[in-house]
């Protein structure tokens, strides 16, 4: 018998973090790997946040931290909240946490109870499905596509909307695809919620500051959005700070209280040398991030350009976030140099292999037609990567 728990046999793996390692391992073997796979920023973290780390350590913060996190770090968070997304928020509506995929575990395990439904636009980040699963909740997708920017509408998230339906979920600008909602877009979305009064939403802000499209809404700034509205975000893009491990939360104070009560039971309250840092990060002008977004801008442009040069890409132009999403169903039912492709999952695995690129298949992300590449590399290796992937792909053999 098999002694392991329901719980975790129904869970599925990571399908982004289990292409990083089967990438590692094939570069370990000497194979010339280039990833395209996980989505981390190339970027070393800001001096003047490592300055703020050093300078806690020197000041002995190495006790445990509070289990919400540190008074001046929340009143941090407020104040950003207020400059950057004109949301009023209190210290007892925020709650720091060991990362932004912590946080929304903590929001599942306190507001689903088995059998709640979640809506899911899909694509979405490849957590979500499995987070809302593992705690009792029922995955509601919503299915977009290139053509629509790989944005809901209001029609599909009215016709979504059951008595079961307790959540939306929701990233913007999203992973995997890059699109970013505006504000007339969100308003058309709150204006269908505004029917159903018992729907809570979870905005996925986490790359917010990776934005193209040179303004940015948040849905709880939406008039009446804000008391069933819970904002996430954290410091791991856009500071790139993946391994310092903060994210947080803003939301109606019942919602933080209960969050902070099951992260008591579980991990108590986050690094605290990293929290200290992230005071620095979060007060800061975001004008700070300029050189890393106008990199990324600039590969976009490069990636997006060289994919439409692939014939049977379909691609959109994202404006956020650093992934593009194309469509590359057109190869499903085809023979790629003698490997036959029946879905994104066989497209993916022939990249690596003929190719030496590694990507993310769309199945993970809610949305079969499509791959996910992230373009937080050089330009040169992006280069590269995308004149592999043109090889690769561009005779076909139809079968018989």
């Amino acid at each position: 018998m098999n002694p392991l728990s329901d719980r975790i046999n129904n869970l599925a793996t990571s399908q982004t973090l289990a292409m990083a390692a089967l990438a590692r391992e094939l570069k370990a073997q000497g194979k010339d790997i280039i990833s395209l796979s996980l989505g981390e920023p190339d970027f070393n973290t800001p001096d003047f946040i490592k300055e703020a780390a050093k300078k806690a350590i020197d000041e002995n913060y190495s006790t445990y931290s509070p289990v919400e996190g540190y008074a001046e770090l929340k009143e941090a968070i407020c104040r950003k909240f207020k400059r950057d997304n004109n949301l009023e928020y209190k210290p007892s509506q925020i709650v720091v946490s060991t990362g932004a995929k912590q946080s929304l575990y903590n929001i599942a395990q306190v507001m689903l109870n088995d059998g709640d439904e979640v809506i899911l636009p899909a694509p979405y980040w490849v957590s979500y499905f499995e987070i809302v699963k593992l705690s009792g909740g029922v995955p509601v997708e919503v299915p977009t596509s290139v053509d629509t920017d790989f944005k809901i509408t209001p029609e599909q998230l009215d016709a979504a909307i059951t008595p079961k339906t307790k959540m939306m979920w929701f990233s913007s600008p999203c992973n995997p695809s890059g699109s970013v909602y505006n504000r007339e877009e969100l308003t058309a979305l709150a204006k269908v919620l505004e029917k159903y009064p018992n729907v809570y939403v979870v905005a996925d802000e986490i790359y917010e500051h990776i934005n193209f499209s040179g303004t940015f809404c948040s849905i709880a700034s939406i008039p009446g959005m804000l008391e069933r509205t819970i904002t996430v975000n954290g410091v791991a893009k856009a500071f790139a700070m993946t391994g310092w491990r903060i994210g947080y939360i803003g939301a109606p104070e019942f919602i933080a209280k209960a969050c902070t009560k099951i992260q008591g039971q579980v991990t108590s309250g986050a690094n605290s040398i990293a929290q200290r840092a992230t005071i620095t990060a979060v007060d800061a002008d975001p004008s700070v991030l300029k050189h890393m977004v106008d990199a990324f801008h600039s590969r976009r442009d490069l990636v997006v350009g060289l994919l439409k040069d692939i014939p049977g890409v379909k691609i959109n132009v994202p404006e956020g976030a650093f992934y593009v999403f194309p469509d590359v169903s057109s190869f499903f039912g085809k023979t790629l140099k003698g490997t036959f492709i029946k879905d994104a999952n066989d497209f993916s695995m022939y990249l690596l292999g003929e190719a030496n690129v590694a990507t993310v298949t769309g199945d993970a992300f809610g949305n079969p037609d499509c791959i996910r590449f992230s373009y937080a590399t050089s330009e040169d290796l992006l280069k590269e990567a995308l004149r592999r992937i043109k090889e690769a792909v561009t005779l076909t053999e139809v079968p018989a």
